[in-house]
């Protein structure tokens, strides 16, 4: 599926203002059209490229069954890229990146394993019948922190298909595991990015919310696009095929 990005949308919704020229990263240059007082304008035309090719990898990527990792720990984004991730039902993490999300799995998924048992527990009733009120109280609490830091990827596989970082900066203890584990990047990369630390990098304002939003309905509409291809060339089963038995 080709994405077609509207550039107007994207000028709209500020998408070509970056930082103080003052605060720029050299290897944004190819990136940056212009300056405006002491700010650096972002070439949109380059943006459109670049997002829509990291889009058709979204696509690709979700019609082969795989996941998107959605990495936004910015307090004026997290809530739009949460929204995203439970309409689209894919991993995230919006509250904290623990160091070893990616390159500790196994500790990691030790610990979702025990946020997985108390909830089946607490849901169950076991934990109210064996415990007094104030022990499963303190039993919801550790739910409660554990879905805070782990909610997110509790049902995620070891290694996602790709990370989409929504501040290349600001999420870069997320962008130096994924490196390290050979992790397609995508990454919003405002002017004072290096754009070379992501696989995919998208030239564009990552602070504005109406551009987060933006790129957040575009994002949804690729990986939707995606699901709804890979369920159209699951084959449904069969309901007059006869079951094999052995021995027979």
């Amino acid at each position: 599926m080709a994405t077609d990005v509207d550039i107007k949308k994207l000028l709209e919704a500020g998408a070509h203002f970056g930082h103080q020229t003052s605060r720029w990263h050299p290897k944004m240059a190819e990136y940056i059209h212009s300056k405006r007082g002491t700010i650096h304008i972002i070439d949109l035309a380059k943006t459109v490229t670049c997002l829509e090719t990291a889009l058709d990898l979204i696509n690709r990527l979700t019609s082969e069954g795989k996941e998107v990792l959605l990495v936004s720990t910015k307090r004026q984004s997290k809530d739009i890229v949460l929204k995203l991730a439970e309409d689209t039902k894919q991993p995230f993490v919006v509250n904290r990146w623990l160091g070893g999300m990616l390159t500790n799995w196994p500790t990691i998924s030790t610990q979702i394993k025990r946020l997985k048992d108390l909830e089946a527990k607490m849901e169950s009733g076991e934990l109210q019948n064996k415990y007094s009120k104030l022990e499963v109280q303190r039993f919801q609490e550790e739910i409660d922190d554990k879905n805070f830091i782990y909610g997110g990827i509790k049902n995620m596989p070891a290694k996602p298909g790709a990370v989409f970082v929504f501040d290349m900066v600001q999420e870069v203890n997320a962008v130096r595991e994924a490196r390290k584990l050979g992790v397609p990047i995508i990454g919003l990369c405002d002017t004072n990015s290096d754009p070379s630390k992501a696989d995919f990098p998208i030239p564009i304002n990552d602070d504005a919310i109406k551009t987060i939003d933006l790129v957040c309905d575009y994002v949804r509409s690729a990986i939707e696009a995606g699901q709804a291809k890979r369920e159209k060339s699951t084959p449904a089963p069969d309901k007059d095929e006869k079951p094999v038995v052995l021995g027979a």
